[in-house]
């Protein structure tokens, strides 16, 4: 309840110091912006001069996130192995310059070195709704099933490894990024020929 309350201030804060003009307003709307500041960083394991670098100026707005949906011919998905010892979907945050459909393709190439087309949107979701977050901002993320058409793995400064996985034999997933229920929703996208992409 409190980092809602907290992400609720900052915004309300950023968006007041992004309109207003009045100075006395501007220096209330500062106050309740390094209020927020700290009751997020109380609520994360973020420190509160991090988040501030995080905030970035005008009018608030979620980050937004890839996640690439691979599967090989035995109908195994992807999921790249990082440092930290847990494996998700090849993905990223978006860049700036960048369309969900390309960040997609150039996430994927980064850590996978495959390339792909992105061909169809499988969901779209609140991350709070779904993967346990404790950032001090909004999370979007964009599930999007892409087809191999080329390229070979070698290991880089973010993935060790690559490999094809069933359903029901999915190794320790990064949570923060894909739970067992979001893969279990890619498989069914892929069963599903009609499936209609999933938004809230």
């Amino acid at each position: 309840m409190l980092l809602d309350w907290g992400k609720e201030l900052q915004a309300l804060a950023q968006t007041g110091l992004m309109y207003s003009r009045d100075p006395f307003d501007r220096e209330r709307y500062e106050r309740i912006r390094a209020i927020a500041v700290d009751m997020l960083a109380l609520q994360t394991d973020m420190p509160a001069e991090r988040i501030r670098g995080l905030i970035n100026a005008g009018y608030p707005t979620p980050k937004l996130d890839t996640r690439a949906v691979i599967f090989d011919a035995d109908g195994r998905i992807l999921l790249t192995h990082e440092n930290s010892g847990e494996w998700s979907l090849p993905g990223g945050w978006v860049d700036e310059n960048q369309s969900v459909r390309s960040n997609t393709i150039k996430e994927v190439k980064e850590e996978t070195g495959l390339d792909v087309t992105a061909d169809r949107l499988i969901a779209v979701q609140d991350c709070a709704n779904h993967n346990g977050l404790s950032f001090p901002y909004g999370v979007i993320k964009f599930f999007v099933l892409c087809t191999r058409i080329d390229g070979r793995f070698e290991p880089n400064i973010e993935t060790t490894e690559i490999r094809y996985f069933d359903e029901d034999q999915l190794p320790r997933l990064s949570t923060t990024r894909n739970t067992s229920e979001q893969i279990a929703m890619c498989f069914a996208a892929r069963r599903d020929p009609d499936w209609t992409t999933l938004f809230e």
